[in-house]
C-alpha cells in the first residue's frame, strides 16, 4: 500500500495540519487524512501506510451513528463520487471529508473515564485534573468514579494548555460551556456503551466543535478515531495497569522509551513499529465497525 504524505489538489489550501490536508472549494471545506502520525506536538518523519484511510472511514461511521445526539459538519463521507472532485478520486477514496466550513470553539473538549497520561501527573500533584477533585488512593490507569470533563486551549502552535470549567466559561460563557461539557459526555456515555458491548474499553476521547449560522453547537474535526481516543480490549485491562494500546499511545509509548528527548527532530519510526502500528488502526476499525479496513 502506498502512503499519503500530503495531498495535492487544484484547490485553495485551507490548513495544513498534523495529520489533515484541508482545502477550501466554495463555502465548504474538504478535508483529506494523509498517512502522517504526530507525537508530542511533533510530526513524525515516519508515514503509517492506511492510516488516513482508518482515521477517515472511522469518523465518518462515527459521526453518521452519533448524528441523533448532535449535528456535524459532514456534507459527504464519499466527496470522490461527487461530479467536481470525481478526477482526483485516486487520492480522496476512503480518506475524504466534504463539510461545513463553521467557526470552531478555540478549545479541545476532553473527556477522561480513566486515570492516565497528563491527567495522572495533574492527580499525582494535586489531587485534581483541570479543577476536577478526585478520590484519594485512585492507582494508575484506573477508572474513574465517573467520566469527567477536562477542556485544554487549543494551540496552533506549541502545547496546549489544562483548563478549569470556570476558565472556559470565562472564554466562551457559562451557558456555552456548560453545553460543551454536556454534549462532550453525552458523546462519550454513548460512545463507551456500544464499545462495551465489543470489548472496547474507551479510556479518553477528544472532540471539537464549532458553532453554525443558526448558533448551533456542531460537532467536527474528528470523533472516536485511534488518533484521538485511547482504546483498550476489556479482556486484557486490570485495575492499576494499563493495557495494551489500539491507537496512537503505542508509538507514543515506544518514543517515551527511545532516547529520543522530545525537544529536538523526531527519529524515524523502526520497520516493526510502523507495521504493528498499522495492524492496531486496522484492528480496532474492524471491532468497532464490523468491516474490513
Amino acid at each position: 500500500m502506498t502512503a499519503l504524505e500530503k495531498a495535492e489538489l487544484p484547490f485553495k489550501l485551507f490548513k495544513r495540519g498534523k495529520v489533515r490536508d484541508v482545502f477550501e472549494v466554495d463555502d465548504r471545506l474538504l478535508i483529506v487524512s494523509s498517512d502522517r502520525i504526530s507525537a508530542f506536538d511533533f510530526i513524525l518523519p515516519s508515514l503509517i501506510p492506511g492510516k488516513g484511510r482508518i482515521l477517515n472511514r472511522i469518523a465518518a461511521f462515527w459521526f453518521e451513528r452519533t448524528g441523533d445526539l448532535i449535528p456535524n459538519h459532514v456534507l459527504s463521507a464519499e466527496p470522490e463520487n461527487l461530479p467536481e472532485f470525481r478526477a482526483h478520486a485516486a487520492i480522496l477514496e476512503q480518506r475524504s471529508l466534504l463539510a461545513r466550513k463553521l467557526d470552531a470553539f478555540p478549545v479541545e473538549a476532553i473527556v477522561r473515564g480513566y486515570l492516565l497520561g497528563s491527567g495522572w501527573n495533574s492527580y499525582q500533584g494535586h489531587g485534581e485534573i483541570c479543577g476536577v477533585k478526585l478520590p484519594t488512593g485512585l492507582r494508575f490507569a484506573d477508572r474513574l468514579p465517573e467520566p469527567i470533563f477536562t477542556p485544554t486551549t487549543k494551540a496552533e502552535k506549541g502545547h496546549d494548555e489544562d483548563i478549569r470549567f470556570d476558565q472556559l466559561a470565562a472564554r466562551l460563557g457559562r451557558e456555552t460551556a456548560g453545553q460543551l461539557r454536556d454534549l462532550s459526555l453525552k458523546l462519550f456515555a454513548f460512545a463507551s456503551a456500544y464499545a462495551l458491548e465489543r470489548g472496547i474499553i474507551i479510556a479518553d476521547s477528544k472532540f471539537e466543535f464549532g458553532r453554525d449560522e443558526q448558533g448551533r453547537i456542531v460537532l467536527i474535526d474528528e470523533i472516536f478515531t485511534p488518533d484521538s481516543s485511547r482504546f483498550w480490549k476489556l479482556a486484557d485491562y486490570r485495575p492499576g495497569q494499563e493495557p495494551p494500546p489500539l491507537d496512537k499511545q503505542y508509538v507514543r509509548n515506544h518514543l517515551l522509551a527511545s532516547s529520543w528527548n522530545r525537544s529536538s527532530v523526531p527519529p524515524p519510526l523502526p520497520a516493526e513499529v510502523i507495521a504493528a502500528t498499522a495492524e492496531k488502526y486496522g484492528e480496532i476499525y474492524r471491532i468497532l465497525t464490523g468491516r474490513q479496513p
